[in-house]
């Protein structure tokens, strides 16, 4: 898949495109819904399907109270647009030249001189240019003038509410990892380099590959989790934990984890892995002592197993 960063980086010679717009900042049920129309429309008129997005969520810069963190990083989101059947990408740095922008210039310059859409694929809420003034009216308007087509999507809705980050975002603090799961249309991730850290797990038994706190995706509930463990190809059941680890020594927010039944001499250190969430097991705790550590470790483990359909080791 292609990536630009910016309208002038697109090839003079790129082809027609099919364009979707949108944060993508999940892409969830709600966000490939879109997805999948423009693909689908681009391959019927031999079309590039391009995915117009932001390189943060417009909250960022204009609400900054409001802003709340993303369900993906940027690596993540580059990854799910081109498995959904994306082409090409293009980023915009959401800034203040371009929160000013006009519906009309916006269109102009980046769907029209820039991208040469001949369809544009956008939800039912679609608001764009200066303070929002731009509405799917307009961009119907502009369409007329400069000869696109337009075509808007429903929300999608589970379970009579509509899909979206937010409600996502409200499970993930819940530890409804599951929930979750069925919104996003996959299980949740995080993704990161695995960093040295106090090297205490492995003092009772039980090492830890610690992610770093830059790493992509929203942290949910502090607690554990059952899940798996992704590295060079390569997948492993595992114990996420969540939560700054104060039955020894507090440290700041992160998510480290287990790998159950770990082949001899795995190695995790500097690796990027992914870690993927299935299901929740228990809140976080502190325990009066390491033998209460360790016994519910191991009540944690057999639950974990159970979970992943792993059986008794």
């Amino acid at each position: 898949m292609l990536s630009w960063s910016s309208p002038t980086e697109v090839p003079t010679d790129f082809a027609n495109t099919a364009v979707t717009i949108g944060k993508f900042d999940g892409v969830h049920l709600g966000h490939q819904a879109l997805l999948s129309r423009v693909v689908d429309l681009a391959e019927e008129n031999l079309f590039a399907a391009v995915a117009l997005t932001f390189d943060r969520h417009p909250d960022a810069l204009l609400n900054p109270d409001e802003y709340r963190l993303p369900l993906i990083g940027p690596a993540q989101k580059t990854i799910l647009l081109a498995e959904q059947g994306i082409d090409a990408t293009l980023t915009l740095t959401f800034e203040e030249t371009l929160a000013g922008k006009s519906p009309g210039d916006f269109v102009q310059e980046i769907l029209v001189d820039a991208l040469k859409a001949k369809i544009v694929v956008v939800g039912e809420g679609f608001r764009f240019g200066h303070k929002g003034a731009g509405t799917v009216e307009t961009l119907r308007e502009l369409a007329s003038k400069f000869g696109f087509r337009v075509f808007v999507i429903p929300q999608v809705t589970v379970g009579g509410e509509a899909v979206s980050t937010t409600r996502i975002r409200d499970l993930l603090n819940q530890g409804k990892v599951m929930a979750a799961a069925t919104l996003l249309g996959r299980n949740h991730i995080n993704t990161g380099i695995i960093e040295h850290g106090l090297k205490i797990g492995r003092t009772i038994g039980f090492p830890t590959a610690n992610m770093s706190r830059n790493c992509e995706g929203f942290l949910p509930l502090d607690g554990v989790y059952a899940g798996w463990l992704y590295v060079d190809d390569q997948k492993f059941p595992a114990a996420h934990s969540v939560g700054i680890n104060e039955t020894f020594q507090a440290v700041p927010r992160l998510v480290e984890s287990f790998v159950i039944d770990a082949p001899a001499g795995l190695d995790l250190y500097d690796k990027t892995v992914t870690l993927e969430y299935v299901e929740f097991i228990r809140p976080a705790a502190k325990f009066d002592g390491v033998e209460a550590l360790v016994e519910e470790i191991n009540r944690d483990i057999e639950k974990i197993r159970v979970a992943l359909d792993q059986g008794e080791k």
